[in-house]
Order: structure tokens, then sequence, then C-alpha cells
């Protein structure tokens, strides 16, 4: 390819609405075009990286048996219904009638459309397991994107699923599809991606993990244990907690006047925040019901596990004056109404506690929870913290990170096989429900992460495995004709022995022509000026600066081959 034909431009400027470095890249290199509010075309360098990376997934998944098929964008409503997921999945689920006014949707996942293709398929048990998956654009209607094509509206995606006959076997192959997303990060250029245990929101399942490129400017929070290696997604930690005080102070009531948050009375009583027990107020969606959540003081509510535990969507409450709720002063004892009360884990066996009294301007100390407020149920609701105790070794060594999701994976048993009546029989003509597995990359998002994971202040520093060219030739001086011819010579020996190539022979200053081959991140670099063919030689460079050399013209070629190949043999190194 001669860069003077490759359609797009690259410039110098960051631009101004970039919040992280790979959007910025990716914008000045001439890999992508603002369309609107999360959408962007893809010029040349991008498709090529992204057809390298659905390459390398492809491969893995077809050596886990997987099958590829190919789903519709556009969507009947009734396979949403069948599920549930029409009504229940927000507003990120776009939908429309088409010119019959029949209702419809655009795919954002496809649980459905998998069901549908193979539910007469799989009637019987001899049909199992078996695992499809597709590669195909998806829409979600993000109410916020940000970042490029980290959080983007309409994206690619492989997705697959899984289905099997007994939970024994889902998670069998569940480990086998673990693996292989291990492999696929490794050979995309990102071997230092964790996996964390998540939640699995509206996908439904009991079991789910995240693989995390972890990166401060990532959206995701993530607690992490150095000492025993747990990891979880913050929506999914589990908050542990230990109440030291013992001694059982009387129920009292105390004048507080005007002092409606839980830090003002601490302060007024001199008392430590995670002696009390404060109430955090939460509306349903639907219903606009109340609920409560009674919550230690010092910790705050995981609106995830929260909306979970409730089994529906939630809201930031509005207290207004025929509630029956004292704004300010709500406390657990004696608390009476139609609403929903949670009391979080970090409540149970405490006391001597500092609460709301239900009453204007007025609270209680000496709370005992299991005096006072009787046999209740708790539930962890609360977020993890740093320096929190780690649920696996109990130490208090949970540290707090940020992480790009760039994969995830589900158990999500009968949940659409049961709502979409897909049933097999089995060996002794009983019906049963598949259970399902569910697996997911974003393609475009992953190249993103490689591109934020790996570059410096001039551009990205593409892996060998998913670069949009191996080589890059510059010409300096083509104007001169030994210079023109060697590289000419160069290009065309390389083309013929499979590598490939970008080939920069523009009449353009050494620095624009340089500038630009940093952003494209080009792997191998091939310098040919009137400097080095003075001396006989070509300059041959990695874009990580890792190797710098001069190789004779007669060797150049080979050089650069044996370059190429030991950079792929890296990347083959950091696969398991």
């Amino acid at each position: 390819m001669k860069l003077d034909r490759l359609v797009g431009d690259r410039f110098k400027e960051k631009p101004a609405d970039c919040v992280i470095e790979s959007h910025s890249l990716m914008l000045r290199g001439g890999y992508m075009k603002f369309v609107t509010s999360g959408i962007f075309s893809q010029y040349m360098p991008l498709r090529r990286i992204c057809r390298k990376i659905e390459q390398i997934i492809r491969e893995e998944m077809d050596a886990i048996d997987g099958q590829e098929v190919l789903f519709p964008v556009a969507l009947p409503a009734g396979l949403w219904e069948e599920s549930g997921r029409y009504e229940s999945v927000g507003s990120e689920l776009l939908r429309f009638t088409d010119r019959n006014n029949a209702p419809m949707v655009l795919g954002m996942t496809h649980e459905e459309a998998a069901v549908q293709l193979v539910r007469e398929y799989g009637a019987s048990y001899t049909r199992y397991p078996f695992m499809i998956y597709q590669i195909q654009t998806k829409f979600r209607d993000e109410a916020r994107p940000r970042a490029g094509l980290i959080r983007v509206r309409e994206f690619t995606m492989k997705d697959a699923y899984s289905f099997h006959t007994s939970q024994e076997d889902l998670e069998e192959y569940y480990k086998r599809c673990y693996d292989a997303y291990n492999r696929i990060f490794a050979r995309a250029g990102i071997p230092e991606v964790v996996t964390v245990k998540s939640d699995s929101g509206m996908m439904g399942g009991s079991i789910s993990h995240e693989y995390m490129l972890l990166t401060p400017v990532g959206e995701d929070t993530i607690a992490l244990c150095d000492e025993c290696g747990y990891r979880a997604n913050m929506e999914a930690a589990e908050c542990v907690t230990i109440n030291e005080n013992e001694d059982s102070e009387e129920l009292k009531e105390v004048y507080t006047p005007e002092m409606k948050t839980i830090d003002d009375v601490c302060r007024f009583l001199k008392l430590p925040v995670e002696r009390s027990c404060k109430a955090v107020v939460y509306q349903k969606n639907m219903t606009d019901e109340y609920v409560i959540v009674f919550i230690r003081g010092d910790l705050d509510v995981n609106e995830t596990k929260l909306r979970n535990h409730v089994g529906e969507d939630i809201h930031p409450g509005t207290i207004t004056q025929d509630s029956g709720i004292e704004a300010g002063f709500i406390g657990p004892v004696g608390i009476s109404g139609k609403f929903t009360v949670v009391y979080d884990r970090s409540l149970k066996g405490a006391c001597d506690l500092l609460c709301g009294a239900n009453k204007k301007d007025t609270h209680f100390t000496g709370l005992n929870m299991e005096r006072d407020c009787g046999s209740v149920e708790y539930t962890d609701v609360a977020k993890i913290t740093e320096g929190g105790i780690c649920p696996v070794c109990g130490k208090h060594t949970i540290k707090i990170s940020r992480g790009i999701e760039v994969g995830n994976i589900f158990q999500l048993g009968t949940k659409y096989t049961k709502s979409m009546g897909m049933q097999y029989l089995d060996s002794e003509g009983n019906l049963n429900y598949p259970v399902m597995g569910c697996y997911g990359i974003g393609v475009g998002r992953l190249a993103a992460s490689v591109c934020e994971a790996h570059h410096d202040d001039h551009g990205p520093i593409w892996p060998i495995s998913i670069a949009p060219w191996q080589v890059h030739i510059c010409c300096l001086r083509s104007d001169d004709s030994e210079i023109r011819s060697v590289s000419d010579s160069l290009y065309d020996e390389l083309q013929s022995k499979g590598i490939e190539v970008i080939y920069d022979d523009r009449d353009v200053r050494a620095g624009v022509m340089f500038s630009d081959a940093d952003l494209l991140g080009v792997p191998v670099r091939a310098v040919i000026s009137p400097r080095s063919l003075s001396e006989g030689a070509v300059e041959i460079s990695t874009r990580d600066k890792s190797v710098n050399m001069k190789a004779a013209k007669k060797d150049a070629v080979r050089e650069i081959i044996a370059l190429v190949e030991r950079l792929k043999k890296e990347t083959e190194r950091s696969v398991c």
C-alpha cells in the first residue's frame, strides 16, 4: 500500500473533546471519523486491525468447537417479549416499528436470537453440547457515549452461546472459554488483562466474569487483593465488615436541630461515623415505591447490589410530605409504612450506634440492632472500600483500581431456554430445559484498549499480531533516483515474500513522514535516506524503539523478515 493513496488524514493537534489517549490517537492517525454521538466510521488502518482481531477470535472459537453463524441486526420485538426483556430492559434497547407497524428492536445482544435459531434443532439430548457464535454489528443506545470506541452506541461484537444438558457440562465448557479468552487477549497484544468476578446485570445467570485491562482511564472500578489474588468488579465485590464494639448502651433520644446528615450529627455528638447507622432512600422505577436502605455510616450503597436484591431498577428517592418519611431523621427503630426496608450486612450484630429517630430534629444513641430492631434479614448492599477486608483471605488488603472491560463470560443457566420454551428429551424420555452460557468480546473496544495500553506521546505502538501493516518503509528524498530505486526494490521484494507493507514515498519533509509513521504505529520501520545509503545501509528500527540497527542493502530484506518473525514469536510466547 502506498501511503499517498491511503484515504484519511493524519494531524498533530489533539481534539478538544477526547478524554483518553486512544480516542485522540485514533482520530489523529486517520483510523476513524466521528459521525454522531457514539457512532464512528472506520478508515482502512482500523479495518485491518479489526479484521486481524476477528481472525484471532475465530481461530480460538473454532478451536473450542464453536460454529460461526449470523443473526439479524433487526429483530421482531416478539422474541424479546418471549424472554421478558422487551419491557425490563431500559432505553438502551432501541425500539421501532416497521412499515407494517410491527414492533422491532435493534439487537444489542442476541440471546433470544440464539435460542430461536436452535430451538427445534436442540429437541434431543443427542444434539448436545454445542456452541454457536457470530461477529456482528450491534446497537446499544448508551446515554453517555464517551472515550472513542470504548463506549459507543454502534459496535461490532463477537458473541457466543453454548447449550448443555447439565450445569456440570456448562462449567466444564465455561472453563474452556475462560482459557480461550486469555489466549485471545494475549495474541492481541495485551496479556496483562485480568479476570474479575462480575455482576450478570440484564444478562442474568449466577456466575460471570469480566476481562479487565487495568488502566487509570478505565470506566469500571475493580477490587483487588495482592495477598490472595481476589479480583472482582466493584458492582459484585462482597463488602466484609467487623463490628468490634460490644457495649450495649441504653437507647436514648438526642435533640439534633436541623442536623440532617450523618456527618453533621456525628460531629455534633463527637462520634466516629462508623458508629452510626444511616438511611439512604431510593424509589422503584416502575411504581415509585420507596426503598429505604440502612447501612453503617462510613459505607456507601452499591446500587447494583441493591437493584439485584430488590429485583427491579431503582433511582434516588425524592421524599415528599405525604410519604410518611421524616427526611434527615430516618431510623430503623419503629419504622413503618408502605415501603421496602433493606438492612445492610454491616449492621449485623452492631450495637451502641447513632441513628435517626423518625422524628424531626431527633436522633437515637445506643442503638443495638438485635435488641431494638428484632429479627431482621441482612443482605450485602455496600460498596467495598480501599483498605477493606478481602472476602477470601480476610486481610485488610483490598485495593481499588480502574479498568476497561474487554470481554465477559456468563453462566446463564435456563433463564432464556425456560422463558422461550426451548426443551429437549433426555435419554429417559423426560423434557428438560437446556443450560446456556454466553461469551462476548467487543472488537472495536479491544482495538482501542490495545492502543490505550501501548502508545507513547507520538502515537500507537501496535503489536505485530494486529498491526495494520507489519513494515513501514520511509523513502526520504524520493526525488533521488538511487534512494527511489532502493526503496521501490525493498517494497516489491518484501511484498513478494508475503510481508504487509505500507510505503511512504511522498515528497514531504522527514519530520512529517516520521510523524505519520508514528501515528500509524507499524511495528517495524525501514528508512532509506541519503545518510544511510552513503554507508550502503538501510536503517531498521521498531516502533517501540527496542531495536535500532543498520543493515547492508543486500541484507535488508532478510533482516526485516527476521525481525518480523522475532516479534511474532515474542507474541506467541505470551500466550498461555
